[in-house]
């Protein structure tokens, strides 16, 4: 691969992953304090809704596999996602005069369209990365590269936010509030033009895979019926200990999910955000940058394994000495920065180990079949996103945090931030237990991939 496709597929990560990290972040909060909506209720609404709109990450997968387009199987439903996800993005922003009832419908209905717009270009942007190349390292490098992007990308809301508070005519000046004063709360414009902001930049850069990268990986095409595809995911036994560990670590994502809210309750601001967002994030690239190495030198299984029982101990760590030995923030700095070296397992390696899945799967049965897999990939980490979201919100209105509270209870802080930190590690743990059967490393991944290029280049001639 080029320079310019992996700057192409990794900077159209950044896009699309800023649009679905400025949601995860701020959606809830936005209802929360713009329109009084109750946290529990919006977390559970978000599950809801998640659980429903993963029914069309398959749907999206069939259609992939059945695609005759010269452009290829996956990159034309990346260019029909793009107006569909600007357009409901700037939508669930708007502030609308509805109260009970309707205002949790119209939070339900608009929030189903996005979550449908943002799958028809998940699925095809997750699973090409299955194709770019038929090389396993390369594979993995470019993997690796382009997700530390989409990691940044994620987390890009907690500097896009604050910078449009800074810049909107009569919003909240950020930081800009007299010493011992609580900084106001974010409006509606600028929730609104944040959206527009990040709507229209993450969509132009989302296009970018579209234009730039090539599928290079040979396929036959598959129409498959629902029952063909789900019995070829079924038959991936690789692929399903990933899926159910994924599941098992649901509660990784409560993080992300209420980093406002813990802003807001540990250091007094919710646009502080951006110190919460950069000091772990900061971890997680790291961590990320470390992941192929250890991959090399350990394989897949340990890693992961490491990396999950290391967030469980850091996690706890981190949690115990804030709660019982000291608040001190240069401390609880640090303590976020090595938490976030446990996340490379959870934003790098599902994606490898799937594209080893597939390509597991066509050395047994000759088929790839990337849209089935990726769309259960995709289904799965929505589904995730919102258990760790409702379980997250749940907490954080358990805690009794209240957005236009001037003083912060103690306890109220313990919890949010054993949500935000140690309920995360738990789920790490919890992940390991099906990865303990996963075989598909080291020399057997090898064998397939010279089996599989073998193949190839026979099929050439």
């Amino acid at each position: 691969m080029s320079f310019k496709e992996i700057a192409a597929y990794s900077l159209g990560l950044f896009g699309f992953q800023a649009i679905v990290g400025f949601l995860n972040s701020y959606q809830a909060e936005f209802y929360h304090s713009q329109m009084a909506a109750n946290l529990a209720v919006i977390g559970i609404l978000i599950l809801v809704v998640k659980v429903i709109s993963a029914v069309f990450d398959p749907v999206v997968g069939n259609l992939i596999e059945r695609g005759k387009s010269p452009k290829g199987k996956l990159r034309p439903f990346i260019a029909y996602s793009i107006l569909p996800l600007l357009i409901t993005t700037v939508v669930i922003f708007i502030k609308v005069p509805f109260t009970g009832a309707g205002l949790y419908a119209y939070i339900f209905v608009t929030f189903l369209l996005w979550s449908m717009a943002m799958t028809l270009g998940d699925v095809p942007s997750q699973g090409i990365a299955s194709v770019l190349t038929p090389d396993p390292d390369e594979r993995t490098n470019v993997i690796s590269i382009s997700n530390t992007f989409k990691q940044i990308g994620f987390s890009a809301a907690a500097v896009l936010v604050p910078v449009v508070c800074m810049i909107v005519p009569g919003g909240s000046k950020v930081l800009g509030i007299e010493k011992g004063q609580q900084d106001a709360p974010i409006s509606s414009t600028e929730y609104l033009v944040t959206a527009a902001v990040a709507g229209v930049l993450g969509c132009a850069l989302f296009s970018l895979i579209y234009f730039f990268n090539k599928e290079r990986v040979q396929y036959s095409q598959e129409k498959m019926s629902f029952r063909d595809m789900f019995a070829a995911l079924r038959e991936n036994k690789p692929l399903m200990l990933v899926i159910v560990s994924y599941f098992l670590g649901a509660g990784r994502q409560m993080a992300m999910a209420i980093q406002v809210q813990a802003s807001s309750a540990i250091m007094g601001s919710e646009n502080y955000v951006i110190v919460l967002g950069i000091t772990t994030g900061v971890g997680t690239m790291v961590s990320m940058a470390l992941t192929p190495v250890l991959i090399k030198k350990l394989g897949e299984k340990k890693t992961f394994i490491g990396l999950s029982v290391y967030g469980f101990l850091i996690s706890a760590a981190a949690f115990l000495v804030y709660a019982f030995v000291t608040q001190n923030m240069i401390v609880m700095f640090v303590l976020l920065f090595l938490v976030g070296l446990q996340f490379g397992a959870v934003t790098l390696m599902p994606m490898i180990m799937v594209s080893d899945c597939v390509d597991w799967y066509e050395y047994n049965t000759g088929k790839r079949a990337e849209g089935p897999a990726f769309s259960l990939l995709t289904l799965t980490i929505k589904v995730c996103l919102a258990v760790g979201a409702a379980l997250g919100l749940v907490f954080v209105q358990f805690s009794g945090y209240n957005a236009g509270a001037v003083q912060v209870a103690q306890s109220t802080k313990n919890v949010i931030f054993f949500a935000y930190v140690a309920m995360p590690g738990i789920f790490s743990l919890l992940s390991v237990f099906p990865i303990l059967k996963y075989d598909l490393t080291g020399e057997k991944k090898t064998q397939i991939a010279s089996a599989l290029q073998q193949r190839r280049g026979d099929a050439e001639n």
